[in-house]
C-alpha cells in the first residue's frame, strides 16, 4: 500500500514542473531561529522549555484546521524517580484529503555541551539555533503561508516533538523520545510519508542524501532530490551521507510511516562542527540557507496539490 501511495505521489508530480514557484522569506525564518534562541537552552525541564511552551502554543493556535498539544508525563530515563514532562505540538490542514504529508522537526535543545572542544563546557545546556531551531523556523513560515495560500487538495500535518535531545552519547534509544510517544498514538486521518527537517541553518549548507532516508524512502527521496535541483539548488547532493537515528528513523520504527530527513550534519563542513557545542548560536545560521530549504519543501507541496486536481 505505501508503495502505491509513493509511486502515485512521483506520477502527480511529473505534471506540475513549471508551476510558479512560491517565495520562502529566508529572513522572516532566520528572525524566528532568534526568536526562539532569546528563550535560552529549550531542554525538558528548563525555564527556556516553558516559554518556548506558551509561545509554541500561541503562534500555532491560529493556523489549520486543527491544532493539538500533545502533553507527556514520563519517567525520566536517567534521573529516576524523577519524571520527564513533555509536549508535542500539531496543526493539521485539510483533514478531509484523501493524501496526507507530515512535516516534522524538534524543538527541545540539547542539556550538555557534549561535543563540545572545551571539556570545561561540556555540561553546559546548548542554545541549539541549528540543532532544533532552525527546523522549526521552517516550518513555522510554512504554516504561514500554507494559512495564507491554503492548499486544496493535499492534506498536511506539521508536528514540533519534544524530547529528540535527551539521549546520552551512545544510547540511540533515549533520543527521540517525543516522536516514540507520538508514534503510540498518531491522530486520524494518519499521514502517509513525512519529511524531518534538521539543521538546516547552516552557512554553508551541504545536504548528502542521508542513509536511512534512502533505506525507508528511497523513490520519495529521489523525488525531492530531483525536485531541488530542478529548481536550481545545488545544495541538496546526489550523495550518499552517514545514516543519522533522529525522528525520521524513531518514526518509521515505531509508526511504519516512510519518513525521509533534510539535514546538514557537517555544520559548518567537514573540518569543524558546532553540533552539540556552545558555538550552535543564531549567528552561525542563514538566511540563504532557510530559504533553500523553505522553498524546496514549500513548492513541493504545492506542486503535488496542483497535480492532484
Amino acid at each position: 500500500m505505501k508503495n502505491k501511495i509513493l509511486i502515485s505521489i512521483l506520477i502527480c508530480l511529473q505534471f506540475l514542473r513549471c508551476q510558479e514557484i512560491q517565495y520562502f522569506d529566508g529572513d522572516r525564518a532566520l528572525a524566528y531561529i532568534y526568536q526562539q534562541c532569546e528563550f535560552g537552552p529549550r531542554y525538558p525541564g528548563s525555564v527556556g522549555h516553558d516559554k518556548s511552551v506558551q509561545y509554541f502554543t500561541h503562534f500555532f493556535k491560529g493556523f489549520g484546521d486543527t491544532f493539538i498539544s500533545m502533553n507527556e508525563t514520563i519517567l525520566h530515563p536517567y534521573d529516576a524517580p524523577d519524571s520527564l514532562r513533555l509536549t508535542n505540538f500539531m496543526v493539521r490542514y485539510n483533514m478531509d484529503a484523501p493524501k496526507r504529508i507530515m512535516l516534522m522537526a524538534h524543538w527541545d535543545t540539547r542539556k550538555v555541551a557534549d561535543m563540545d572542544k572545551n571539556e570545561d563546557n561540556r555540561n553546559t545546556p546548548i542554545l541549539g539555533a541549528n540543532d532544533g531551531a532552525s527546523g522549526v523556523a521552517v516550518l513555522m513560515v510554512i504554516a504561514e503561508m500554507l494559512h495564507h495560500l491554503p492548499l486544496i487538495n493535499l492534506g498536511v500535518d506539521i508536528l514540533l516533538v519534544d524530547g529528540e535531545d535527551v539521549g546520552h552519547s551512545g544510547d540511540s534509544h533515549n533520543f527521540g523520545i517525543g516522536t516514540r510517544l507520538f508514534s503510540s498514538h498518531i491522530p486520524e486521518p494518519r499521514p502517509e510519508v513525512a519529511i524531518c527537517i534538521d539543521m538546516v541553518g547552516d552557512k554553508e549548507l551541504t545536504l548528502p542524501i542521508e542513509q536511512f532516508s534512502y533505506i525507508q524512502a528511497p523513490d520519495f527521496v529521489m523525488d525531492i532530490w530531483n525536485f531541488a535541483n530542478q529548481l536550481g539548488y545545488t545544495q541538496f547532493q546526489k550523495t550518499m551521507g552517514i545514516p543519522i537515528t533522529d525522528d525520521h528513523r524513531v518514526l518509521f520504527i515505531h509508526s511504519g510511516i516512510p519518513a525521509i530527513d533534510i539535514i546538514d550534519f557537517n555544520y559548518p563542513n567537514t573540518k569543524e562542527n558546532y553540533w552539540h557545542t556552545i558555538e550552535d548560536t543564531p549567528d552561525k545560521c542563514s538566511a540563504e540557507s532557510l530559504a533553500v530549504v523553505g522553498t524546496v519543501v514549500l513548492n513541493y507541496l504545492y506542486q503535488l496539490d496542483g497535480a492532484m486536481k
